[in-house]
């Protein structure tokens, strides 16, 4: 498979990550449920439209996972990364054409009421961690490996069920790139932007931990 190709499908993959999700947040007024599923079917769609291809990463976070793993080198880790910037912001580009900026904003992954900037922090990290512990499992398993394309997207249901209203479950800065940039958001940057990648190394760490040597 072309690397171009790869690259492609990394950024059509994070473009119906963003855009499903998003849309389904404005659509339904941010009811969490609407909107968790809408992030899951739009992962599942993202998976099955182009996740042969490249592997279906569409997240740095899930890249820098693979990388710590030694499935994919360095070249393919900032490329990947780079055409999942171009995706999630394409993506931000198309919502514009259909809501207002200010809506875009409304998408953007921010700290919730009451909750403290290191407690969303936190959240991050352990729920990247989880997901891509995840990642790593089904997709090399050969007892789970069959229900991957599920599996996958439903952990990232639970991520916004469990953390919409508190970080804003992220556990992808490219998915929060499109919104921040285009919405003119950037509340809590710090957050989604780096403690996706801390809690990718987390997750490696545990999963490596538990099934180093199978």
């Amino acid at each position: 498979m072309s690397n171009t190709k790869a690259l492609l499908a990394e950024a059509l993959g994070a473009f119906v990550l963003l855009f499903g999700g998003a849309m389904a947040i404005l659509a339904s007024g941010g009811n969490v449920v609407a909107l968790s599923f809408g992030f899951g079917l739009a992962l599942l769609a993202g998976l099955y439209a182009f996740g042969e291809v490249s592997g279906g990463h569409y997240n740095p976070a899930v890249s820098l996972g693979a990388f710590l793993d030694k499935r994919i080198d360095s070249t393919t880790l900032i490329s990947y990364v780079g055409a999942q910037a171009v995706g999630s912001v394409v993506a931000g580009l198309a919502l514009l054409a259909v809501w207002g900026q200010d809506d875009v904003g409304a998408t953007a992954t921010v700290v919730g009421d009451g909750i403290s900037v290191g407690g969303a922090y936190l959240v991050e990290i352990v729920l990247t961690a989880v997901f891509v512990a995840v990642i790593l499992r089904v997709t090399k398993s050969d007892e789970y490996g069959r229900g991957a394309l599920v599996i996958i997207p439903l952990t990232l249901v639970m991520i916004h069920l469990a953390a919409a209203t508190v970080s804003g479950a992220s556990v992808n800065p490219t998915r929060s790139l499109g919104s921040a940039l285009v919405g003119n958001n950037w509340s809590d940057t710090i957050v989604w932007l780096t403690a996706p990648l801390v809690g990718a190394a987390v997750g490696w760490v545990l999963y490596r931990a538990v099934h180093e040597g199978e």
